[in-house]
């Protein structure tokens, strides 16, 4: 069987990622499904996550600050106001957090898929380099 440098050189052009676990869950691994797309696309698609990590930070300050609301004042109704409030931004802020650890999961998944592809390329180069000099 001959090696076939173009068969190889397709199947390295898809990069497959799980996609991280179910943040309310705590097994490991892939959630079940994943994402396949070209190796040169990866540095785009690290930045669209990087920059939703981002995002969502932003959002947890406004949830920090949803979740611990003061009543305007010290009458009945106020007080009504801030026991209803609070529990809504907590939970604002708890769901805030699993996304964010979603996330961080995910980027370093695909940061990880990354230096995978790199230490690929690396081997299969060096492997060339060697059948090359024979």
């Amino acid at each position: 069987m001959a090696y076939d440098s173009n068969a190889e050189q397709n199947r390295q052009e898809k990069v497959t990622v799980s996609a991280p676990a179910n943040p309310d869950t705590t097994k490991s691994g892939g959630g079940g499904g994943g994402f396949t797309f070209d190796k040169d696309k990866i540095d785009g698609i690290i930045k669209k996550w990087t920059d939703l990590q981002a995002e969502l930070k932003r959002d947890y300050a406004d949830a920090n600050l949803m979740a611990n609301v003061k009543a305007p004042g010290k009458e009945f109704a106020s007080g009504d106001w801030e026991k209803l409030a609070n529990p809504s931004g907590k939970a604002f802020l708890e769901q805030n957090q699993k996304m964010q650890d979603y996330v961080k999961n995910y980027i370093d998944q695909l940061t990880a898929a990354k230096q995978k592809i790199a230490t690929n390329e690396a081997e299969t180069q060096a492997s060339l380099n060697k059948h090359k000099a024979v």
